[in-house]
Formats: C-alpha cells, sequence, structure tokens
C-alpha cells in the first residue's frame, strides 16, 4: 500500500514543482510515510522548507486533550506552526494573513472513519480558505483504518440545523470514505476549478480492507486514538461524550470502555449481549479515570469487545448501550448541555447523532432496539450521499 506521502514521496517531479512554490503544510503525527518519515521531513529532505505549518484539533504535535484550545507555537526548526483549534469557531480555518504570498496548501492527515472526527472538517475549511485566493491544494490521501464496505454505513445524515464542528457537512455517521474522498466531494459540491484540487489517492489498497491490514503500524493521530481497536469502536463510542457516561478517557482503553459511578456493569453487560448484536460481546469491568469525567472515582460499566468486525456495527451497538445505561438509572443518567465543540445551544448528543430524534426517544423510554435503529439506520439518501463523494472523488484524484 502507498499512501498520497509515500507516493509523492517517490515523484521527484513533483517535489520540484513544490520547490519552486511557497508551501503550506497542514498535518499532524500520523502524518508519516510507511516508514515513519514526518511529512515534514519528507519535504525537507527534497529541499522543501513550508513557508507555514497548520495545526488541527490536538495540535500539530498531538499532544492536546479533546476540546482544548492550542495555542501557536513555532517547531524545532523555527518554522511558525498556526493552529487551527483554538478557543473560538472562527481559528478553525487559516487567518487570510496566513495565506499571504501561498502558492499550495499540501494536506495530510489520518482520518478515522467518523462523521464527527473533526481533521476531515479542518481539511474542508481549509481548502474554503485557499480556493477564493487561487491557493491550489494537495490533498495526501490515507486508508480508512475502519474500511470501506458499504454495506457497514450507520448513521443518518444531519439535519440542516445541526449540523457543526462534528459534522460540517450531511454524511452519515460511519461513512466508509477517505479524508481526501470527502474533501473531493466538496470540492465537485463547491465547483472548486480542478486545478486547485489535486488528491494524490491511496494506491494498491483493497478499499474494504482495515488497518490491521496495512503494512505498517498505526500511527495515533490523537491523544485517545491510540490504536485500530479505538478506532474500529469509535463511530458508535462517540456517542458517549454526549452523556455523563464516562467514555473510557483516562484509562488505558478509551471509548472501548464505558461507564459511571452508579452503573451496574454486570448488568449492563448482560443487558447488552442479550440483544444479540453481531460480532460483539460486552464484559462487566470496573475502573478509575485518571482525568476526564468521574476523574479519581470507582465506575461501574463494560469493555466492549469486537469479535468479529466484518459484521459489527459500532453505531448501533453503543446506541443501544447507552438507551440501556439511561433505563438503568434514568434519574442520574444525563445527556449534557454544557458548551460542545463551539456550540452553546444544542446537546452535544443531538450533534453527534444529527437530531434530536434518538435523545428525545431515550428520555420517552422507547425501547432500546427501537433507539438503536433510529439513530443507527441509513436509507436511500445516506447511501446516495457515500456514492456521490465516492464517484466526485474521480473528479479530483490522481
Amino acid at each position: 500500500m502507498l499512501t498520497g506521502l509515500d507516493r509523492l514521496a517517490a515523484m521527484p517531479e513533483r517535489l520540484a514543482t513544490l520547490r519552486r512554490e511557497r508551501v503550506a503544510l497542514l498535518a499532524h503525527p500520523a502524518s508519516v510515510t510507511g516508514g515513519l518519515v514526518h511529512a515534514r521531513e519528507v519535504l525537507g529532505g527534497a529541499g522543501i522548507a513550508p513557508a507555514i505549518i497548520f495545526g488541527p484539533e490536538h495540535g500539530y504535535g498531538g499532544e492536546a486533550q479533546d476540546m482544548i484550545g492550542v495555542a501557536d507555537a513555532r517547531d524545532l526548526r523555527g518554522t511558525k506552526v498556526r493552529s487551527l483549534y483554538g478557543a473560538e469557531a472562527r481559528d478553525l480555518s487559516p487567518r487570510p494573513e496566513d495565506l499571504d504570498g501561498i502558492d499550495r496548501l499540501v494536506i495530510d492527515l489520518q482520518d478515522v472513519g467518523a462523521r464527527y472526527y473533526t481533521f476531515v472538517w479542518t481539511a474542508v475549511l481549509a481548502l474554503r480558505a485557499a480556493v477564493p485566493r487561487g491557493i491550489r491544494v494537495l490533498v495526501l490521501d490515507r486508508p480508512n483504518p475502519i474500511g470501506g464496505d458499504p454495506q457497514l454505513i450507520e448513521g443518518k445524515n444531519q439535519e440542516p440545523e445541526y449540523r457543526s464542528f462534528v459534522g460540517l457537512e450531511p454524511i452519515p455517521i460511519r461513512h466508509g470514505l477517505t479524508l481526501g474522498e470527502i474533501v473531493a466531494w466538496r470540492g465537485h459540491v463547491e465547483e472548486v476549478p480542478r486545478p486547485l484540487l489535486e488528491v494524490l489517492a491511496v494506491k494498491d489498497l483493497d478499499p474494504s480492507a482495515h488497518a490491521h491490514a496495512w503494512d505498517r503500524p498505526f500511527v495515533m493521530p490523537s491523544p485517545n486514538m491510540p490504536s485500530y481497536d479505538t478506532a474500529l469502536v469509535y463511530p458508535g463510542a462517540c456517542l458517549v461524550e454526549g452523556t455523563n457516561l464516562s467514555e473510557g478517557r483516562g484509562t488505558t482503553r478509551p471509548f472501548e470502555i464505558v461507564g459511571a459511578p452508579w452503573l451496574d456493569g454486570a448488568a449492563l453487560a448482560r443487558d447488552v449481549n442479550a440483544a444479540g448484536l453481531p460480532g460483539v460481546r460486552a464484559r462487566p469491568v470496573t475502573f478509575v479515570p485518571t482525568f476526564h469525567k468521574h476523574a479519581k472515582q470507582a465506575c461501574g460499566g463494560v469493555q466492549i469487545h469486537v469479535i468479529d468486525a466484518r459484521v459489527f456495527r459500532p453505531v448501533r451497538a453503543y446506541a443501544l448501550l447507552i438507551a440501556l445505561a439511561h433505563r438503568q438509572d434514568s434519574n442520574r443518567f444525563k445527556f449534557r448541555t454544557e458548551r460542545y465543540e463551539f456550540v452553546d445551544d444544542i446537546p452535544a448528543f443531538d450533534l453527534l447523532t444529527g437530531s434530536g430524534r434518538g435523545r428525545e426517544a431515550i428520555l420517552a423510554g422507547a425501547l432500546p432496539a427501537d433507539v438503536a435503529a433510529e439513530i443507527a439506520d441509513v436509507g436511500t439518501h445516506e447511501i446516495q450521499t457515500v456514492r456521490d463523494a465516492a464517484e466526485a472523488a474521480g473528479r479530483f484524484s490522481v
């Protein structure tokens, strides 16, 4: 398999073109070749010194926790690093002065296949900032670590009023696409001129293959995305962020572990397993988060074990789990109401699911299986969105 960065590193003519341009780089720790050489070093080795570097959520160095604003800095070579995740929503896009004199923006970010993983929307916003200034954008694409099987698409497209930085444009929760394909889709929809956008596509990879089939290590793209196992559950597990349940931050298995001080883990595991969901088993656990929700408190809960990734449906599994946790203790279970990803007036759970229907069904005491179906099921509209995105990628991909 060759990622876009791998391919660029082996293209002397393209590197020579970049040497003649003033280049900006948008990257993070997972922006590496198969030999684990970072994009910054690939460019530097070819005599290309970025005029400015942009870092997404968690920072260019990947050190910041979720929803923590990152300050501007300089890298070890003294290059300015502009944060695209600050204190305000306006900080999510490059500033006009950051792009002065730039000829080309190179984007290399590892996505994990879930709508709410924000790197893809940082890339889209960067594209929107660059194109009106005539800046050419080169996306170095990377594979989706949880595969592109269209049979595994889950989660309805967001309703218009529920779009946010955890879902800037309408697309299923588990979409099966790559970051480059989504950027190309937006380029097509927004009529970006072909010369201004190019996606260097992944080569020699089965689109349905998962990260464990790659010929390289999985490099963590953010602090709580340490492994392929985490990425596999994340499209469902991130929904827990919209509740007062711990999503396992502050443990060694974030997103696989879910719980709270008041939960009966054995009962929850029993109820989850009784639903007979394919490819997954829940196991009762007790854990003490070192930070984040319920820090330093003993929590009861479950660990989600994926037995067969080929049939596992993470959105359905975690929507069911959340509904069962509410049913176990509806008085102590709460939905998050504080500010979430720069939005103050819409509950986080609604932003994540794309509407208020799932939350309302849980609060109304709907059957957990019905809640899971409401949140996870897709229809022809979602399937068509993914098809349109995949087809649009062909216009800009090489």
